[in-house]
């Protein structure tokens, strides 16, 4: 299914458009979900495991708690890029003028992606400097083994994944 997200009209009734395409699906008959993907950050998976204190703990139902988390305080700003990743678009959320990706990586639960920021370095520097703090502090999984989220979805695991 695909969505085109269009903006509202104005109080003189001129239409601002931005479209976009999307996979979408049907929460209800009148309520459409569509799917994103964040700008410049690339959390862990959803079955993704990490080693802390030597035991396995599921670092990627973490990232979609935490996010979940943020997206349930208020309404997300999401802002569309021009950019697509596998087969999504591609944007930024704040909520609460938070940036939902920024938020990932200070908790240790997304790695920062600088190549897809180029066009962004005030955000690339910001993700740059919550990744070596959250390094730094040992936060989630860089408190013990974990394996890029890009390398797990080729194949590669933990020995606890096995």
């Amino acid at each position: 299914m695909s969505l085109a997200i269009c903006g509202m009209a104005d109080a003189q009734g001129v239409q601002n458009e931005q479209s976009i395409t999307a996979r979408a699906r049907a929460l209800d008959g009148d309520t459409i979900a569509a799917d994103f993907r964040l700008l410049g950050v690339d959390a862990f998976e959803r079955r993704q495991m990490c080693v802390r204190a030597g035991s396995c703990w599921t670092c990627g139902k973490a990232a979609q708690d935490l996010a979940a988390r943020v997206l349930g305080e208020t309404d997300a700003q999401i802002q569309l890029t021009r950019q697509a990743s596998y087969g999504r678009p591609v944007a930024t959320v704040s909520v609460n003028g938070r940036d939902l990706g920024e938020t990932l990586i200070r908790a240790g639960l997304a790695i920062p992606q600088p190549q897809f920021l180029k066009a962004d370095p005030g955000r690339a520097k910001r993700y740059a400097q919550a990744y070596a703090a959250a390094r730094q502090a040992k936060a989630g999984a860089f408190a013990g083994q974990w394996i890029e989220p890009a390398r797990w979805r080729r194949g590669e695991r933990l020995a606890c994944e096995r």
